[in-house]
């Protein structure tokens, strides 16, 4: 009788650490939570799915390659963590005053201290530029400019108050909508406008 009420309060505890273990897989407790913005453009339905990385006690950001930065400046980065973001319109609209197609894309950054280039890519289903070679079973880069529909260059701006977790959001006033990427002390707007 003795070696039952053993048993079962081990089975007891493993199940309260196995539940435990379980709860830490929630989303909202990743490092990088996946996060869903939308808003209308007109007659499009326009969304956003992204990873959201917090600042975590990192202080350099954006920056030099030199200086160790985590998103180098002049490098490609998948605006976000985890898998590529993904942008979808259901109609088309114009992207900083550029035509962009309905469809589906990944959206990558090339940020540099005076200018950020957006890219919206016909490539979908990366785990940020990389994508499993069926061959091989290696990730390896998958990004290529020559799928990129549209590719707009905007000029970042300086926050006042900090923001810790990196935040995509639409800000829509009066008639206009912009997409604002916002993290640390960067924010870059786009506007976008029915197609």
């Amino acid at each position: 009788m003795r070696k039952l009420h053993y048993l079962v309060a081990i089975a007891l505890c493993l199940s309260f650490v196995g539940a435990t273990f379980a709860q830490d897989l929630h989303p909202s407790r990743r490092p990088s939570p996946t996060d869903l913005v939308n808003t209308f453009v007109g007659d499009a339905y326009v969304s956003i799915t992204y990873s959201r990385p917090y600042k975590r006690g990192r202080d350099n950001i954006f920056g030099t390659k030199e200086s160790e930065a985590l998103v180098p400046f002049g490098e490609l980065w998948r605006t976000g963590a985890n898998a590529a973001t993904q942008f979808t319109a259901t109609g088309a609209v114009q992207i900083g005053g550029k035509a962009l197609p309905a469809g589906t894309y990944s959206v990558f950054s090339t940020p540099n201290a005076e200018s950020w280039t957006l890219h919206f890519n016909s490539r979908l289903g990366l785990n940020g530029a990389f994508a499993r070679n069926p061959e091989t079973g290696n990730f390896e880069n998958a990004y290529s400019a020559d799928n990129d529909v549209l590719s707009i260059e905007v000029t970042p701006s300086t926050l006042e108050e900090e923001v810790d977790q990196f935040t995509i959001s639409f800000d829509s006033e009066g008639e206009g909508t912009d997409l604002v990427l916002q993290w640390i002390t960067t924010e870059v707007r786009v506007p976008i406008a029915a197609g």
